[in-house]
């Protein structure tokens, strides 16, 4: 800056001298009792080269000191940080915001067409009350969902955190914990956050930290319409007990008229239909990923028609509404299908192995001491002999053979069998 006081007297009437800088809460720090140096001219300002006021504090305790980068003019036509240089509104850099609001960047490259330009936006600033944004910034009335999802909603003081100490880093700093820098390990150099440039993030172009961010948004989920144009249904699932149709009406009736709302208080879910296809496409536009009710987040999904869901229906671990189910862990899995009825398998409902059979099948078992069997061709016979046709009846538990004891009970010598013979045998 090598003007003197009695030449360039017009560009001398533009030098900007101000109060008080335009600052993000992030750059500003969470001390309310901050101390400012203020130094009038002190440097040109990056974008538009002319002289302004710098500013420069501390953001807090163990905290860089930060400074002013961009003159007021400059912040105002961006409306962004002097400092940061990001969107005072969203906290975003400028080449989100504007891919976000469909806003192009207009600002000349040149000198002197750079200079005309901000001569007309100061103009235009002053014939403002300085709250709202000049420019193609200031005609973009609606607001992005893309913005809002990506927007920074409470300050990021860790931004303002000191440099890394390069002494450190080559194992030379003899400062200790007195050492303002960092002590740390610095980040990769072949990372694209490494290589920033202010002009690039005033003027929305080449921006690492947007490319970054732009990737992120073009990941989440997003709820595209249908092609049927039929379908004006919206399904809201997630209700549970404390959300009534009075509280969804309440909701959705700013986007159309609503023409039924269904409960499916089982499945805890609603089905919302409305009367024209674009109340539905607002609804499902303003309501989906944000839509919270009675402290509830709800889940909005687009219905499906008639002939696609009895066509499809379930399967493949889909639902009706098109989400996918989880498979739930503990469950046994399938059972074998049945035998066929050609095939003839033997009934082994006991296990037994089917090679041989048990002892008491294969004793041709004589009547017990005491009873004597019934004349032929009176009544069944008691023991049937051993057959290849039918298998041989079991004897009861009273009539069993004194071959092998399973029981005490069934001992002939507790029994008293040999006392019996011996009195009958006397007799």
């Amino acid at each position: 800056m090598a003007t003197s006081l009695g030449s360039n007297t017009y560009n001398r009437q533009n030098w900007e001298d101000a109060d008080f800088p335009i600052l993000c809460q992030t750059c500003l720090g969470e001390n309310p009792y901050i101390r400012m140096t203020k130094e009038k001219y002190g440097k040109e300002c990056k974008i538009c080269a002319r002289p302004f006021t710098v500013f420069r504090w501390c953001p807090g305790t163990r905290m860089r000191f930060k400074k002013t980068e961009v003159c007021q003019t400059c912040s105002k036509m961006k409306n962004v940080c002097q400092t940061c240089l990001l969107d005072l509104e969203y906290g975003l850099p400028i080449q989100v915001r504007d891919t976000g609001l469909t806003v192009k960047d207009e600002i000349p490259r040149s000198d002197v067409n750079k200079e005309y330009y901000t001569q007309n936006m100061e103009r235009e600033i002053a014939n403002t009350d300085g709250t709202r944004p000049v420019g193609q910034l200031g005609k973009a009335t609606s607001s992005s969902d893309m913005l809002l999802k990506l927007a920074r909603t409470t300050p990021y003081y860790k931004r303002n955190r000191p440099h890394i100490c390069s002494f450190w880093v080559k194992g030379e700093c003899k400062r200790g914990e007195e050492c303002p820098y960092r002590h740390e390990k610095p980040t990769d150099p072949d990372d694209p956050l490494a290589d920033q440039n202010i002009k690039d993030r005033f003027y929305g172009i080449n921006d690492p930290v947007a490319d970054k961010l732009l990737k992120r948004a073009s990941t989440m989920p997003r709820l595209d319409p249908p092609e049927d144009k039929s379908i004006t249904t919206l399904y809201i699932g997630g209700l549970g007990d404390t959300v009534t149709d009075g509280d969804l009406k309440s909701h959705f009736y700013q986007f159309g008229e609503i023409r039924t709302i269904t409960i499916v208080q089982r499945q805890q879910c609603a089905f919302i239909q409305f009367a024209t296809r674009q109340a539905a496409e607002m609804a499902a536009e303003k309501s989906f990923n944000k839509l919270i009710i009675n402290g509830r987040r709800l889940t909005v999904k687009w219905g499906r028609s008639q002939a696609a869901r009895g066509k499809d229906g379930v399967k493949d671990g889909v639902s009706e509404m098109g989400t996918r189910l989880d498979p739930v862990p503990g469950l046994p899995g399938a059972l074998p299908p049945p035998p066929s009825l050609d095939e003839e398998a033997p009934a082994n409902y006991f296990n037994l192995d089917p090679s041989s059979s048990p002892a008491v099948m294969n004793i041709t078992l004589p009547p017990p001491p005491g009873i004597n069997p019934p004349p032929p061709g009176f009544g069944p016979p008691m023991f049937h002999p051993m057959t290849h046709m039918a298998p041989p009846m079991p004897p009861p538990m009273t009539m069993r053979p004194p071959g092998t004891i399973h029981y005490p009970s069934q001992d002939p010598q507790r029994m008293g069998a040999h006392a019996a013979h011996g009195s009958r045998h006397g007799e």
